[in-house]
C-alpha cells in the first residue's frame, strides 16, 4: 500500500499533476465547502483517474500532514496492492429517511469478503445514529464500519458528500474494502469531563430531547449553562451531553446539541438518545481533549507497525476545535507523535464521527471525538 498527499490552497493553480502520476485507487477528498460547491469540482476531481474511486466530503476543517487548515482541499491518494474495493451510495431525502439510507447502502455493497467500510454522509438534516443502524441491520457482525458527517465551516447550513456518481447535499457515500493482507483498525476517545448529577431521560424522541427528570430539558439545560445560556444554540457545542450507564459508568458516546425549541423546551441532538436512559453534561480543557485524541492513537495503533505506508484518518468534532481554538493543531500534532511520524494523517474535523464505543462495542455516532482509523496492508 503507497499513499499520496497534495494539498490545495484557494490561491494554489490547482496542479494534479502529482496525483495523476501516482494512479491511485482511492481518491479521499477532504475539503472547504467552498470547494465541494464549486460546479466543476467533480470534473476536476475527475481528472486523478478513470478507475479511482472517490470518497470525500465538506468540512469544519480539514487535517493533512501538514496540519490544520482552513478554506483548503486534502487530497490523499491511496494505492494498494491486493486490496479490493466496492462503492456505492444513497441520496437521504430527510431525517426520516435515514434508516432506510444505511439500509440501501448496506444492499448496494458487495458484501462477500467486506472487511470494513468507509461511510460519509450529509452533516445537517439526517439522523446519524439511525443511518448506522439501518447499516447493521445488513450487513455481516464481522464487518467494521468508520467515517463521519460533513461539516460546513461550523455554519450547519448545508454539507457536501462526494461519491462515485458527483457531489450533492443530501448523498450518503460508501467505499468498501477487502482483503487478506488488509489491516483496518479504528478507535474512538473524547476527552471530556463529567460534572452535576445524572439526569434521567424522561421523554424523548430519537434525537430530540424533551424532558429531564420530569423537566423540560432545555430548562434544566439553561439552568446549568448559566450566563453560557444567552448563547445558544451555539454555546451548546461547548456543553454537550454523556450517555451513562445505568450503573453510571461512563458509556463513551457525547451528544452535541445542534438547536432548542423554546417553545417546546425540547433540545435537538446530533445523535438518539434513549428514553429510560442517563445524561450527564460535560465540559472539557484543551489538554483533556489533546489526552482524549492521544489515547484513541495509541489504541488504535497499539501492537501495529507504523510506517509511510499506513494512513490514518482522523475524523474530529468541530467542537473540539472551538474549544481548543489556536490550539487545534496540537490535537494533530499529538496523534502524530504517538504515530511516531511515521503513518501518514488526514481527516476533517465533522459534525459526527463514526466508530467503536469506548469498549470496543460495534460502530457508534459519535459527538465531540476524536475517532481515527488506521488502514495498511501487512506482508
Amino acid at each position: 500500500m503507497k499513499v499520496c498527499q497534495h494539498v490545495l490552497q484557494a490561491q494554489d493553480s490547482a496542479d494534479l499533476g502529482p496525483l495523476i502520476e501516482f494512479a491511485p485507487d482511492l481518491l479521499l477528498v477532504f475539503g472547504s465547502p467552498d470547494w465541494l460547491a464549486r460546479h466543476d469540482c467533480f470534473d476536476f476531481l475527475r481528472r486523478v483517474g478513470t478507475h479511482t474511486l472517490l470518497l470525500g466530503c465538506s468540512t469544519a476543517g480539514e487535517i493533512s500532514q501538514a496540519g490544520v487548515t482552513n478554506k483548503a482541499l486534502v487530497l490523499v491518494g491511496v494505492k494498494f496492492d491486493s486490496t479490493a474495493l466496492c462503492t456505492t451510495s444513497t441520496y437521504v431525502e430527510n431525517s426520516q429517511d435515514s434508516y432506510d439510507a444505511g439500509r440501501r447502502i448496506a444492499l448496494g455493497l458487495d458484501r462477500a469478503g467486506l472487511k470494513h467500510v468507509l461511510l460519509l454522509g450529509p452533516g445537517v438534516s439526517v439522523n446519524g445514529s439511525a443511518i448506522l443502524e439501518g447499516i447493521r441491520t445488513e450487513l455481516p457482525e464481522t464487518v467494521t464500519v468508520s467515517g463521519g458527517l460533513a461539516g460546513d465551516d461550523g455554519a450547519f447550513v448545508e454539507t457536501y458528500v462526494l461519491g462515485q456518481q458527483g457531489i450533492h447535499p443530501r448523498q450518503l457515500a460508501a467505499v468498501g474494502l477487502k482483503g487478506e493482507r488488509l489491516t483496518c483498525r479504528s478507535a474512538s476517545f473524547h476527552g471530556w469531563t463529567p460534572f452535576g448529577p445524572l439526569r434521567l431521560v424522561t421523554r424523548a424522541e430519537a434525537n430530540v430531547l424533551y424532558e429531564l427528570d420530569g423537566e423540560p430539558a432545555l430548562s434544566v439545560y439553561k439552568r446549568y449553562l448559566g450566563e453560557y445560556a444567552a448563547g445558544l444554540p451555539a454555546s451548546g457545542l461547548l456543553f454537550p451531553l454523556e450517555m451513562v450507564k445505568e450503573d453510571g459508568e461512563q458509556s463513551g458516546l457525547i451528544r452535541t446539541i445542534l438547536g432548542i425549541d423554546e417553545a417546546a423546551g425540547s433540545l435537538l441532538l446530533a445523535g438518539d438518545v434513549p428514553e429510560g436512559g442517563y445524561l450527564r453534561l460535560m465540559h472539557a480543557t484543551t489538554d483533556s481533549l489533546l489526552n482524549g485524541a492521544e489515547l484513541a492513537a495509541e489504541k488504535v495503533s497499539r501492537g501495529l507497525e507504523a510506517s509511510e505506508d499506513v494512513l490514518a484518518i482522523l475524523v474530529s468534532c468541530v467542537g473540539r476545535k472551538l474549544v481548543m481554538g489556536a490550539r487545534a493543531e496540537e490535537e494533530v500534532e499529538s496523534v502524530g507523535e504517538v504515530f511516531r511520524g511515521l503513518a501518514q494523517v488526514a481527516g476533517l474535523y465533522s459534525y459526527g464521527e463514526i466508530g467503536p464505543g469506548i469498549d470496543d462495542t460495534d460502530c457508534k455516532l459519535h459527538n465531540q471525538t476524536m475517532s481515527i482509523t488506521w488502514l495498511s496492508e501487512v506482508g
